[in-house]
């Protein structure tokens, strides 16, 4: 397939580069995506007030995309700080402190337990589920809250979601765009996941605590600093017997969800929805009744604390996201029609052209896929080009004579671990928003164990091919 490179490819790249090269020296990308947008919407148009236009647009079309994100985060924090100004949270999470009593121990039961729900629910739903439970039983123990983060985004969006074994949706969508059985790429998965899982989860963990070792990673979190004085963990609000009733009425009511997403088949939105729709429901309840005639009025002040933390933490991701989305069916939304006919969208016409310049073998498949993947996952969902890996992975195992199972599974690995949820910084909002963690710093700290798991899964794949 040929497809044609125009200005707008090579700008997206030009940005993508600078995007990049701002992160890794610690600086503020926004100007840079801002700058980028512009210049893409200039040289597709022609036209000084469609690109001036096209900026807004992109902010526009970034929030609608995040807005369901923004908003289940913005509740879970609001239901959260009603835990926590009550009592509630440490009564319900006293148990967790008996088998979760050093950093390594945080580290290691929060992203397994991760890593299973996620396997039956994805991991958003999953992140709201322990979240507010876990964090602090972490903290506590001397596990920095970005340390939390980042077991819950390496196991869950990592390991959980590259995999997908039990939702099988990002199987599928490879495993038809290769022309192959579902099985199949789920059994070449099976080991290139679990390769890919135990050298990125175990290289941040050995960098995570050389850091705590030395230093230059703090132990402390900023969990409970919004919380006012007078009302952090003030018994006068409720009884100890009530706070041990909510304490566990509130996994209850989440295990009911756990039980409803089972039967009722919820994933993704759906399940994030059910999840969110209970947090606002224990919200409501707690406040009344620890605030008494004050209930009212201190409801509406606990949403408006968690939506003033939502689009306090998302507002330097929307400027990046809305760039990035100009690499997927965003363009048109946001630009219009300007792509050249054949074009698939600026992600994916890079991955094909990199497809089709490459000589063919063994190694430079597994190289190529792995490339393609990450490249294709740049726009932040991991889902959108996993397709393309299948196809082309099916183009290069015709030519290779074998591997097609094996090339399709390592682009999906490759395309989710990038933009699924571990180094698109918008992709990993959930688990940093929970924690209260920088997105980008998140982003930064698992870079190095992604890119190493990445090459060494590769290798591993040019062998099983």
């Amino acid at each position: 397939m040929l497809i044609e490179l125009t200005a707008l490819h090579w700008i997206y790249v030009a940005f993508i580069i600078l995007i990049i090269g701002f992160m890794v020296m610690r600086r503020d990308t926004t100007i840079v995506c801002i700058v980028g947008i512009f210049l893409i919407a200039l040289t597709a148009t022609g036209s000084l007030s469609h690109s001036v236009s096209s900026i807004f647009n992109s902010f526009s079309y970034a929030i609608t995309e995040l807005l369901s994100t923004i908003l289940v985060i913005s509740i879970i924090v609001a239901m959260s700080h009603t835990l926590t100004s009550t009592g509630i949270n440490d009564v319900m999470i006293s148990p967790f402190r008996k088998l979760i009593r050093n950093p390594g121990l945080a580290y290691w039961t929060i992203g397994i337990l991760m890593m299973v729900i996620s396997w039956f629910f994805w991991p958003s739903p999953a992140v709201a589920l322990l979240g507010a439970v876990l964090l602090p039983v972490a903290i506590r123990a001397g596990l920095p809250a970005l340390g939390v983060a980042m077991a819950m985004n390496l196991f869950g969006h990592g390991i959980a979601l590259s995999g997908d074994f039990v939702i099988q949706a990002a199987p599928k969508l490879t495993a038809d765009a290769a022309g192959l059985p579902i099985q199949d790429v789920i059994d070449a998965s099976i080991p290139l996941v679990f390769v890919m899982g135990i050298v990125t989860t175990i290289t941040a963990f050995y960098f995570l605590r050389r850091d705590m070792k030395r230093g230059t990673l703090q132990t402390a979190s900023s969990v409970l600093e919004d919380i006012p004085d007078e009302e952090r963990n003030n018994p006068t609000l409720l009884s100890l017997t009530q706070r041990r009733f909510f304490a566990i009425l509130v996994p209850v009511l989440f295990a009911a969800d756990v039980a409803a997403m089972s039967v009722l088949h919820l994933t993704g939105g759906d399940a994030t929805a059910l999840i969110g729709g209970t947090s606002i429901l224990i919200l409501l309840l707690i406040t009344i009744m620890s605030h008494k005639n004050e209930g009212l009025e201190k409801t509406t002040q606990y949403l408006i604390e968690g939506f003033q933390f939502g689009f306090k933490v998302f507002g330097p991701v929307i400027p990046i996201a809305a760039f990035f989305y100009l690499g997927d069916s965003g363009f048109t939304t946001i630009i219009g029609d300007y792509l050249p006919k054949a074009s698939q969208g600026i992600v994916n016409d890079l991955g094909i052209a990199l497809a089709n310049i490459v000589p063919l073998s063994k190694v430079v498949g597994a190289v190529t896929l792995t490339t393609v993947g990450a490249i294709t996952g740049l726009d932040g969902s991991g889902f959108s080009g996993i397709s393309l890996a299948g196809s082309i992975a099916s183009l290069f195992a015709a030519a290779i004579g074998k591997g097609a199972a094996t090339l399709t599974a390592l682009g999906q690995i490759a395309a989710i671990w990038v933009g699924g949820g571990t180094l698109v910084p918008w992709a990993l909002i959930p688990a940093a928003a929970i924690c209260k963690v920088d997105p980008f710093e998140l982003a930064r700290r698992n870079l190095l164990p992604v890119l190493i798991g990445l090459v060494v899964t590769t290798i591993v794949a040019m062998f099983l091919i």
